[in-house]
């Protein structure tokens, strides 16, 4: 699975509009979260800096809500945007995943190993769990 690392509002109109999960590594306003939706209609997730996303306004957080977009919070640790736009989520991690549910783990404890294991945020990590058939 791939990440659409977002540097700047600019880059908002230059998305594939397939994109399902982006990560903004600036600050947003409500406009470019509006602006990212309307532009990113199958949009599943918002990945954004815990830095950043404690400057969400509520009303940005109820709009995603209403469109059963989840806000994560959290970084693309050691990706270099510069060498590519897409931070990609190996095929590993969903391999774990996979694992772990099949052999009963609790959410709570597959989410604190591959946090352990992966240096992604909880918050993605339980949305990729949820979301892994």
């Amino acid at each position: 699975m791939k990440i659409r690392v977002v540097s700047s509002k600019d880059e908002i109109n230059t998305l594939d509009p397939e994109e399902k999960i982006v990560h903004l590594a600036f600050r947003p306003s409500n406009q470019d979260i509006f602006s990212l939706v309307m532009r990113c209609p199958k949009i599943k997730a918002i990945h954004i800096p815990s830095s950043y996303i404690r400057t969400i306004s509520s009303s940005a957080r109820m709009y995603l809500k209403m469109q059963a977009i989840e806000l994560l919070e959290g970084d693309v640790w050691g990706h270099r945007k510069d060498i590519n736009e897409y931070y990609e989520i190996s095929q590993r991690v969903f391999d774990h995943i996979k694992q772990y549910k099949s052999e009963g783990m609790p959410e709570v404890d597959l989410v604190e190993k591959l946090r352990r294991e992966t240096k992604m945020s909880p918050e993605l990590i339980s949305f990729l769990a949820k979301n892994v058939s």
